[in-house]
């Protein structure tokens, strides 16, 4: 687990201080939208989160999964509810950055508040009695065979797409890709041997990587990753040399709009979870970086991973609208 540098990294504050709680009392639950199945990564990190903001604030969170359509759905649905501060979603701020290029969702990250809690790293985790022992095997099979090595991933615009995308543009391999509910589902697909393959974060796999049900081949990244309980997975880039994937950052994200003083009290709350503990073990147990950011730090840190992946996509002939008329230069 690597702990990122933010500009949040000099606060003090505890994340029980009562000073954050005190400028918005929430007069009833909040609900957290989480956009995809339960058990995922982000599904997991908000729960964790959620547990904190519920000591701080003094008042119930409630986990609401709706999957669907790579999770533009439930992002909708917080999106359209009332503007009264207790409507939020989760999930990779990459995913929110490029819905509207994928012409999945008129949205984009300025219309959202981020509050950012880790950063994911994404892992091609094999079936262990795939034939591929390492990543050289698996481009070698994908070479030899365009289209015919199937990939499990969360669905269009999910992390997992983006990061076989991404080997796919730096390698020339082609793929089938095999389309799930959420991360979780796609690992476990895996595992059961529905597809050989699945590029999902490594806080989906970890269980299944210590249980030696997957195979971890690399990190989609240019450094290794230390996984508790197994070792360390060696850097896509040792394959692919110059290889780099931007951080995806992951977060709860409140549509902006909302009163001022929800947004100025969860400002303050953010600061305390520079030295949160559980989320900090979680991060640290699941092969993720530790990284709380809100307001214009976490816009421009998100902002790199959006413009990776709208671009990708537009290089594919997937996207809908064109980056670039959006707000999304070429980088």
């Amino acid at each position: 687990m690597t702990r990122l540098p933010t500009v949040l990294a000099g606060a003090t504050l505890a994340l029980l201080a009562t000073s954050a709680a005190a400028q918005w009392q929430p007069s009833k639950p909040i609900t957290i939208i989480v956009p995809w199945a339960a058990g995922g990564s982000t599904d997991q990190v908000t729960r964790v989160t959620a547990a904190e903001i519920e000591k701080a604030l003094n008042q119930k969170v409630v986990i609401l999964n709706q999957p669907g359509a790579s999770g533009s759905v439930g992002t909708k649905n917080a999106l359209e509810a009332p503007k009264d501060g207790y409507t939020w979603t989760a999930g990779a701020a990459k995913d929110l950055g490029t819905y509207k290029v994928l012409g999945m969702l008129d949205t984009a990250a300025k219309d959202w508040h981020l509050y950012l809690n880790v950063a994911h790293i994404a892992v091609v985790g094999v079936n262990t009695d795939a034939p591929y022992k390492t990543m050289k095997d698996l481009l070698d099979a994908m070479k030899a065979k365009p289209g015919s090595v199937a990939v499990a991933t969360a669905g269009v615009n999910s992390s997992g797409h983006s990061a076989i995308e991404a080997i796919a543009r730096a390698t020339g391999v082609s793929y089938k890709h095999v389309t799930y509910d959420g991360g979780n589902p796609a690992v476990v697909a895996t595992v059961a041997g529905e597809t050989p393959v699945t590029t999902q974060l490594a806080a989906e796999q970890t269980d299944m990587i210590r249980a030696k049900k997957i195979r971890p081949l690399a990190v989609v990244g240019d450094k290794p990753l230390e996984i508790e309980g197994f070792g360390t997975v060696p850097p896509l880039s040792q394959f692919i040399p110059g290889f780099k994937d931007p951080i995806n950052y992951f977060g709860i994200f409140v549509p902006k709009g909302v009163p001022a003083e929800v947004t100025a009290t969860l400002d303050k709350l953010w600061a305390g979870l520079a030295n949160n503990e559980p989320l900090r073990k979680y991060a640290q147990g699941r092969g993720a970086m530790f990284a709380p950011m809100a307001g214009d730090a976490a816009q421009a840190a998100v902002f790199p991973a959006i413009q990776s992946y709208a671009w990708t996509q537009a290089a594919a002939g997937k996207a809908k609208v064109s980056p670039d008329t959006v707000g999304i230069p070429k980088p």
